[in-house]
């Protein structure tokens, strides 16, 4: 779907639908609303005075127009609910504008029109609002249909799948203030890339796994970096046997995928092309069958997301690739297969590290942190200043926070910071465990520096300290998208299947 920006109002938009707000407790609309409202004959007036529209956030009312309505050209008009003006923000522009889109959206609908949510009386700056809608819109655009052969003729619940090419052609965005229309184009702008490189995210998770093997998967990113101008750079496996990364081989051992270890570089201070302000690490288990330590059937049905962690570095890296901030930035997805085999990883095995950390193997279904300790070991090797690791590490997370807020841990309250910074901005949320060395007695081994798990209690905890153990002395942060990386249910911007959790906070996290 394509946004178009034109300056007036959009009564004189010609589209198969346009969208339009109110605040929560608004009797008179007024602005673009109120236009419309006194074209269509005051429908909004009465639907506002009959109590059948509130304006509370998200909610939807369509207003079907019939053909002999006066020369007006659109037949659809929706109107969206922004909620309490004291509780606008970004966020809520975001989900107003997810909400609209997928109330607009109907069988032969290809051309909507919108107005910006919240840059009028909402108070938000422009560029901000606009960059929201652009974010709001697209996301809730999106459909991976590529395993579609017979295509259902309306998906606007979210059931059926498609990739960024949605059944919808173009958003127009009307503005009738031409001062504000330069902001307004700057956040279309960048809201268009964060949204897209998300979706870019989503498709890479949506994919089945035989389809988005490790190799399939280093051509994706190898693909998107030709186009966007990142440097790339796949190591494969004699080459991690050279280096030493003995924790990413073993998990990779019970496969006949080859491992892949994707390095992604962008630069943005030619003057220090070797030093990097942040390392982005990603968990790229293509398909998780838990090895010898084998998961139960229902367990195993939707772990093709887990390698939603390198989805989600790279989209992070492609959108900062377009931003182009002056800093470089380093992204290191660890790709494998954890499967079962006659050379599979074995309960009890010992596994030598880049980091010189020795791991005994408690679980083999605890592999997302053998495969990060050599992968964020390599990020500082490389000159990485600080690292945050991104992975669908464990269950435990979503029985600690549901899949509302993903996992934080860190040893940097600095960084920590700057990442709670960057996710009010994207409306993504994590929260902050402990990280107590307390906490490390549970991982300790008999046989080996460390063991691979910590048992049940404070599991989402000890699972981020394991790769903790790796960086050395480089500010860290984890974080544990097991829980929020994929949805079964449709809300505001957010359809089912993979969410593309992480992309935009890291790339806002790079970017300021």
């Amino acid at each position: 779907m394509m946004i178009d920006l034109v300056q007036g109002s959009i009564t004189e938009v010609q589209a198969d639908a346009w969208i339009v707000n109110l605040f929560e407790g608004v009797t008179h609309p007024g602005g673009a609303t109120g236009a419309v409202d006194r074209l269509i004959g005051g429908t909004i007036t009465r639907m506002i005075e009959s109590g059948e529209f509130r304006g509370k956030l998200g909610e939807t009312a369509s207003i079907y127009l019939p053909m002999s309505s006066g020369g007006v050209p659109t037949k659809k008009v929706v109107v969206v609910g922004l909620g309490p003006s004291a509780k606008f923000g970004l966020e809520e522009a975001r989900r107003a504008a997810g909400s609209a889109l997928n109330a607009a959206r109907s069988k032969g609908t290809k051309r909507i029109a919108t107005i910006v949510h919240g840059a009028g009386i909402g108070g938000l700056d422009p560029e901000e609002a606009a960059q929201s809608l652009a974010e709001g819109s697209l996301l809730a655009a999106y459909r991976y249909r590529a395993m579609k052969k017979r295509r259902a003729s309306d998906d606007s619940d979210g059931t059926a799948a498609s990739s960024q090419t949605s059944d919808l052609d173009r958003l127009i965005v009307a503005e009738m203030d031409a001062e504000k229309v330069a902001a307004i184009r700057r956040g279309l702008d960048r809201g268009t890339v964060l949204a897209d490189s998300v979706n870019f995210a989503r498709d890479l998770v949506n994919t089945p796994p035989s389809r988005m093997t490790p190799t399939i998967l280093s051509e994706h990113i190898a693909r998107m970096a030709a186009e966007v101008g990142l440097e790339c750079n796949v190591l494969e496996r004699a080459e991690m046997e050279a280096l030493g990364l003995g924790a990413l081989l073993g998990v990779a051992r019970g496969s006949d995928e080859p491992p892949k270890l994707i390095i992604l570089k962008y630069i943005g201070n030619p003057a220090e092309p070797d030093v990097f302000s942040y390392g982005f690490v990603g968990k790229g288990v293509t398909f998780d069958s838990g090895g010898l330590s084998l998961k139960q059937a229902a367990s195993m049905e939707t772990m093709k997301n887990d390698m939603a962690g390198a989805a989600a570095v790279a989209g992070a890296m492609r959108s900062i690739a377009l931003l182009k901030p002056n800093k470089n930035v380093l992204a290191v997805a660890a790709c494998v297969e954890n499967m079962p085999s006659g050379r599979a990883l074995k309960p009890g095995d010992v596994l030598d590290t880049l980091a010189g950390i020795t791991i005994e193997v408690d679980n083999t279904d605890a592999e997302g942190r053998l495969i990060l300790a050599d992968a964020v070991a390599y990020a500082a090797r490389l000159g990485a200043q600080a690292i945050v690791d991104v992975a669908t590490l464990t269950g435990a997370v979503g029985i600690a926070l549901g899949d509302v807020y993903s996992g934080l841990i860190a040893n940097d309250d600095g960084l920590v910071q700057q990442i709670q910074k960057a996710a009010e901005q994207s409306g993504e949320r994590f929260w902050r465990l402990p990280s107590d060395d307390e906490y490390k007695d549970a991982y300790k081994s008999d046989v080996a520096d460390i063991k691979n798990t910590g048992g049940r209690l404070g599991g989402a905890i000890t699972g981020g300290l394991i790769i903790g153990e790796f960086v050395g002395d480089t500010p860290w942060a984890h974080l544990d998208i097991a829980a929020t990386a994929f949805t079964s249910r449709t809300k505001h911007y957010q359809g089912k299947g993979a969410t593309g959790v992480a992309v935009r906070t890291l790339a806002l996290l790079a970017s300021s």
